[in-house]
């Protein structure tokens, strides 16, 4: 039986060398050979093979590279625009449904959370941050030579002094009091670029002056003073890198409060996390973007406040199956411990940050 065994190995092996010849005519089309999958060499009794999925049909022209841009590129977004409404209006039946096994309508939590990281990334770097956000001219100020930053802060001084003139002269007009904020918010932005590019604070901050226990983080915290630009883009670099850590760092933190709960377990309390995490990371992308078109900051504030909460309380109270009691309680615990996570995932970045 062995050596039929054997034998019947290395006829297989000859058809699948066969079969994936780079120069052979039928593999050159995308053709199986002898009904054998291509990737993994099993006998095929379908358009799929069973024991890899890889299609039995597949193709080696450009056609064929179009064609599978377009299907991934619909097949996310056909997912996508299931996920999304769910996981802000439905967050707990979302994380139900995909724990239940309902996998395939949905995108996976944690390519969405990935996708998220990303949306931010990009957002932040075109239009800035949600609450406190940098302006234009901040952003603009912010990648100019020390030179040109120093010309334009004088230039818009200067701007500001005549219009100021003119008001006084002609009288406090409406026309020139808007052009005067305007003038002022720019200046205010540029003399902010100046303090974060060259660390040009009116009392400079030396290690003397920070104290917070450990020797090593009180001199990287007056680096970051000292060259606030280059410590912000490590910061930022760093947090990108391993925003994934946020993950393991909630989880036991979600584990106890359902420490006496034998209906779930880990991988319940990870979808939780990831989808959550997603949300909380569009929702910032999502109330960036209402900022920079106009919408006013003190609204944009609240629901910065006030989502967060609301969102941890509907997803809890959906996918644990909670009581409005046990929801509400759950919320609070879990809010505070959303800070302490932040704060320990802020404290590992700022350790992994290079001198």
């Amino acid at each position: 039986m062995s050596e039929l065994s054997a034998a019947g190995d290395a006829a297989t092996g000859v058809l699948v060398a066969q079969a994936i010849d780079p120069y052979g005519d039928r593999a050159a089309q995308g053709h199986t050979t002898a009904g054998l999958c291509l990737n993994c060499g099993t006998r095929l009794s379908g358009d799929f093979c069973y024991r890899c999925g890889q299609a039995a049909h597949v193709h080696r022209t450009l056609a064929s590279i179009g064609h599978d841009l377009l299907h991934g590129v619909f097949h996310f977004e056909g997912k996508i625009w299931r996920t999304l409404p769910m996981l802000f209006t439905r967050p707990g039946a979302l994380t139900r449904r995909y724990i239940a096994g309902e996998r395939v309508r949905f995108v996976s939590p944690l390519a969405l959370f990935l996708f998220s990281v990303f949306l931010m990334v990009a957002t932040f770097e075109t239009v800035g941050g949600p609450i406190g956000g940098t302006s234009v001219a901040e952003r603009q100020g912010a990648k100019m030579t020390p030179a040109k930053l120093q010309s334009e802060i004088d230039d818009t001084q200067v701007r500001i002094a005549a219009l100021e003139q003119r008001r006084n002269q002609a009288g406090n007009t409406a026309e020139i009091a808007i052009e005067l904020k305007a003038l002022r918010k720019t200046a205010e932005g540029l003399q902010s670029a100046k303090a974060l590019t060259r660390g040009d604070f009116s009392k400079p901050i030396t290690v003397g002056d920070i104290n917070t226990g450990s020797a090593v983080l009180d001199e990287r915290i007056a680096h970051a003073f000292a060259e606030p630009k280059l410590f912000l883009y490590k910061l930022q670099s760093t947090a990108y890198k391993f925003s994934w850590a946020l993950i393991p760092i909630s989880l036991p933190f979600i584990w106890l409060l359902f420490a006496f709960r034998r209906d779930v377990g880990p991988y319940d309390h990870a979808i939780f996390a990831i989808y959550s995490l997603s949300a909380m990371t569009m929702g910032t992308v999502f109330l960036t973007i209402l900022l920079a078109i106009g919408v006013p900051g003190k609204l944009i504030a609240t629901i910065f406040v006030l989502g967060p909460p609301l969102h941890m309380y509907r997803q809890l109270k959906g996918a644990y199956r909670l009581s409005r009691l046990g929801a509400a309680w759950r919320t609070v615990a879990l809010v505070c411990s959303a800070y302490l996570a932040g704060l320990l995932f802020f404290v590992g970045v700022l350790g992994m940050i290079a001198e």
